[in-house]
């Protein structure tokens, strides 16, 4: 990886006081994310993910939301209005589509990042 990219990628996770104070202003969900396209050291505008909750009962995956990433590669709303339960969560990224987007290929049409156990106070 280039040292112009780490710097880009450096300076975008600082951001600045006036995005932060935006971001905490903005989000009353409490779940986020941000996603980076480390490739090109920018933030991964556009691309869409489905967060979903493992229902023991039923054995499967519910999806409780689809977003888009902003300009900054962010999803703030991801859980706007609805409680976050203790349980497993599913977030699944279509990295395949963001690619194509991009005129890109892609390695990995899909990433699912499963988080178990989460306990919430």
């Amino acid at each position: 990886m280039s040292k112009g990219r780490l710097q880009l990628i450096q300076q975008h996770l600082q951001g600045t006081t006036e995005r932060n104070q935006v971001m905490s202003a903005g989000s009353a969900s409490q779940l986020t994310t941000h996603v980076l396209n480390v490739a090109e050291g920018i933030p991964a505008k556009g691309l869409t993910m489905t967060l979903s909750r493992h229902d023991v009962t039923q054995g499967k995956w519910v999806q409780m939301s689809r977003s888009v990433t902003n300009e900054d590669g962010r999803c703030p709303g991801l859980l706007r209005g609805e409680a976050l339960c203790a349980g497993t969560y599913q977030l699944c990224f279509d990295t395949g589509d963001y690619w194509k987007q991009m005129h890109k290929e892609s390695f990995y049409p899909y990433v699912e990042d499963v988080i178990s156990g989460l306990a919430v106070s």
